[in-house]
């Protein structure tokens, strides 16, 4: 099995519940995510079968675009709802006006600390095991992009955000910090993923449906689908064979570190190559002739 599935993933289910319902129902090896979704937010999960599992990095790494009910008024420990409440402001003067301004501050490339309550490692261990267990941990602050912000909607003290970011941003971190430079606070109270990469959520279908279909590889994208806005390389023959034992083959001349895949004459996919001075070279290969 070799591909991509598109999950709509349901409110309070974990990712690794996902991929582990999956492995089990479709008595299949190797299964993975390419990006992980909080229990508390829905949306877009993709799942990586068989080999493509050795794809996820470059699904991962590529721009996600999500729905956000950002709560103005209230701090919680956990930068969303599941925390507890640490801190309450009056909101009754807060206006949808007052909170368009402040988006520009956080369009761009920006630094941003990620939340306390997250899975990111310090020191090898997981940020939410130290603060569970009462450490205090200075998180510091990290780049990342975020290419817009558009207001969807406001019942106060509620603002629906349509925000398009690099991977890597904390939506969590995004409501915090406008929540902090409004002077109210503010929460995650709601966040669907909508989109990652390639895979759109009008194109997700449920767990509960795809493991009920009896044809359910029906459902399955292919990598040059999940990697559609790179380049493809048909090869003949002589090179596919090259690639495939790990050789180099000539590039055009182009920037160098540009990703590609390239196909064998059945149509295959060959390998994952890498532009490195006027020649691809291999990365992962997955075809053998």
């Amino acid at each position: 099995m070799f591909g991509f599935l598109n999950i709509d993933k349901a409110l309070g289910v974990t990712s690794h519940d996902v991929v582990a319902r999956i492995r089990r129902e479709l008595k299949l090896r190797k299964a993975g995510h390419a990006g992980t979704l909080d229990p508390l937010a829905t949306g877009v999960l993709v799942i990586c079968l068989g080999p493509a599992t050795r794809l996820s990095e470059y699904v991962m790494h590529s721009t996600k675009r999500y729905v956000a009910q950002v709560h103005f008024g209230r701090v919680t420990t956990t930068d969303d709802s599941e925390g507890e409440v640490i801190a309450e402001h009056a909101t009754d003067k807060l206006t949808r006006a007052d909170v368009e301004a402040a988006l520009a501050a956080f369009t761009g490339d920006i630094l941003q600390k990620p939340p306390v309550f997250s899975a990111i490692k310090q020191g090898g261990r997981k940020l939410y095991e130290m603060a569970r267990a009462g450490i205090a941990v200075d998180v510091p602050a990290r780049q990342v992009r975020i290419d817009s912000i558009l207001f969807q909607d406001w019942q106060p003290p509620v603002a629906v955000l349509d925000v398009t970011c690099s991977s890597g941003t904390y939506i969590r971190s995004l409501a915090r910090d406008l929540g902090e430079a409004l002077d109210v606070g503010a929460y995650l109270a709601g966040l669907r993923r909508v989109m990652s990469g390639s895979f759109h959520i009008d194109d997700a279908a449920t767990l509960d449906a795809i493991l009920a279909d009896s044809e359910w590889t029906r459902h399955l994208v292919s990598p040059q689908h999940a990697l559609a806005n790179w380049r493809r390389i048909d090869l003949d023959a002589s090179l596919a064979t090259t690639i495939a034992h790990g050789g180099a083959i000539p590039a055009e001349i182009g920037a160098d570190n540009e990703l590609a895949l390239t196909f064998a004459p059945s149509d295959e996919l060959l390998a994952v190559v890498r532009r490195e001075q006027a020649l691809w070279v291999p990365q992962k290969v997955f075809w053998r002739d």
